[in-house]
């Protein structure tokens, strides 16, 4: 079983991917912000570092963020494969996980771009609801993602809400930071020959598809 890296704009369904790929090979989900969060629980030096860095909506030193990838990567549960989630965020730290890579000497497997249209990322982000009770997403611009009735939940009855960053704005703001961090990340894989496509518009079992095929070298 190899690695993988998802590098997605957002929206594009990443973690929902990256769910049905633990749920079938039974690799680690390793997320950037679940270590920090993890690690800012601890009464340490950097514990408290992290966590005072969070509260204040800062960003961790790469530095840091280095040192915790590499000691991740080494634990057991990682032998089989893994998948990284959050990182590398820009050309910078793609070039330093390579180094943090040979370093552990492990392979860097399949990297696979999600890619999908920007009309399309805009309906998601702008349609999506969540339940109050459950947090069962719908979608109100996608027929098989509506729910049956306006602002009530399927599954529990429970009352729909928008997330405050669901609007065009804050996704024009997060699509244009992606472009301009991510971007050249997918530049630098494309030139090692090691970027894998599919294609992010289908739904997602479709997509899901196309990712086994990448993961089992069809």
């Amino acid at each position: 079983m190899k690695n993988i890296m998802f590098i997605a704009p957002p929206a594009a369904g990443k973690g929902t991917q990256a769910e049905m790929v633990v749920e079938k090979y039974h690799i680690p989900h390793i997320s950037t912000g679940d270590i920090l969060r993890d690690i800012s629980k601890e009464d340490s030096e950097i514990g408290s570092y992290v966590r005072e860095t969070l509260a204040s909506g800062g960003l961790v030193k790469d530095e840091i963020t280095y040192s915790l990838i590499e000691d991740r990567l080494q634990k057991d549960d990682c032998k089989n494969g893994y998948i990284i989630d959050g990182f590398p965020r820009n050309l910078e730290q793609a070039i330093k996980y390579d180094e943090i890579l040979d370093k552990l000497n492990i392979d860097i497997g399949n990297i696979i771009l999600i890619d999908i249209d920007k009309d399309i990322l805009e309906k998601r982000i702008t349609g999506r609801r969540l339940c109050e009770e459950c947090n069962a997403i719908y979608n109100i611009n996608e027929e098989n993602s509506k729910p049956e009735v306006d602002s009530v939940c399927d599954v529990c009855g429970g009352k729909l809400y928008q997330r405050s960053d669901d609007n065009l704005e804050s996704f024009q703001n997060r699509y244009n930071t992606y472009m301009e961090k991510t971007a050249p990340i997918i530049d630098y894989y494309k030139k090692k020959h090691l970027l894998h496509t599919v294609d992010g518009n289908l739904d997602k079992e479709q997509v899901f598809a196309q990712i086994e095929r990448i993961i089992e070298g069809k």
